[in-house]
């Protein structure tokens, strides 16, 4: 950590409640609407209050010679992190995948305003812990759970690195269509795009990809190893699927190169507007980043 003061950086995103008030603009409208589809406003409102109310014991428990800062998921693509920084995530597991590649290292505590409404996997901590996690995060003497990611990286230098996985397709539901290399196998591909995954996006996305597919793979977390899935792959006299399916161990690289005129995309864990574009003749290769998001994980 730095000589610095340490800052507690919150990050949360806009509640279902807080985007549903956002599009109605008062909260009676917001009730009329859903009332008249036979739903209810109450469960929202509640969980919102939940995270309010985690929000604000969050910010006592920050020691009173520290500063705080608070960020939103939306705008993190223009929030500068500090060296000094300890980042502390409230909300569902997602939103600690959202920030992890906008982080070099800054440890990072996940916490559930509600457990009921999250599985636990990346924000498993309850805001009554952080009075006494915070000290011996900033001293480094708590454990961390090192997680791996994987990163896209360009011929220019441009790079995007996930925890999840990365997106490399077209923008829209319209194949994508690139040049697969793995090793000295290569392979011309129509399909709904290609997912690489890390341990951590095996309990996400890539897990319903393994239950479509019947595929098996086990690695944890923090095992540097990934996975390349290629969703729906389209067999033709020029398309093949041969290359729809492999690890990727460290040292290792998978390379594409785009066949789409416009609209190729490469994205990190879900967040679609921050993006590189994928475009005919572009390059990518993708392997295990020398990064790795630093999870709190106390006992």
């Amino acid at each position: 950590m730095s000589s610095l003061l340490p800052r507690a950086v919150l990050v949360t995103r806009q509640t279902e409640f807080d985007r549903l008030i956002a599009s109605h603009a008062t909260r009676g409208q917001a009730e009329f609407f859903l009332k008249s589809r036979n739903q209810s406003l109450k469960v929202l409102e509640e969980r919102h209050m939940k995270q309010t109310t985690t929000v604000e014991w969050a910010k006592r428990a920050v020691p009173e010679e520290w500063t705080t800062a608070e960020v939103l998921r939306e705008d993190l693509d223009r929030f500068l992190f500090a060296a000094n920084d300890i980042v502390i995530a409230i909300g569902q597991d997602g939103l600690v995948a959202n920030l992890a590649k906008y982080l070099e290292g800054q440890p990072v505590l996940g916490v559930t305003p509600d457990p009921e409404w999250t599985e636990g996997a990346l924000t498993s901590i309850t805001v009554d812990r952080l009075p006494g996690l915070l000290p011996p995060v900033a001293a480094g003497d708590i454990e961390l759970e090192r997680r791996s990611m994987v990163e896209a990286r360009l011929e220019d230098g441009q790079k995007i690195a996930a925890l999840n996985e990365l997106f490399i397709g077209h923008r829209s539901h319209q194949s994508a269509r690139y040049l697969i290399r793995c090793g000295k196998a290569e392979e011309f591909q129509s399909s709904s795009g290609v997912i690489i995954s890390t341990g951590t996006g095996l309990t996400g996305w890539a897990r319903s990809i393994l239950t479509a597919t019947r595929k098996e793979v086990a690695f944890g977390v923090q095992d540097r190893r990934a996975v390349h899935f290629t969703r729906e792959p389209w067999p033709s006299r020029h398309t093949g699927c041969s290359l729809s399916f492999g690890e990727i161990s460290e040292g290792e690289m998978i390379e594409l190169t785009s066949r789409m005129n416009e609209g190729g995309v490469i994205f990190a864990d879900g967040i679609e507007q921050d993006f590189l574009r994928f475009d005919w003749g572009v390059t990518t290769g993708v392997a295990l980043s020398s990064r790795t998001m630093n999870l709190v994980t106390p006992s």
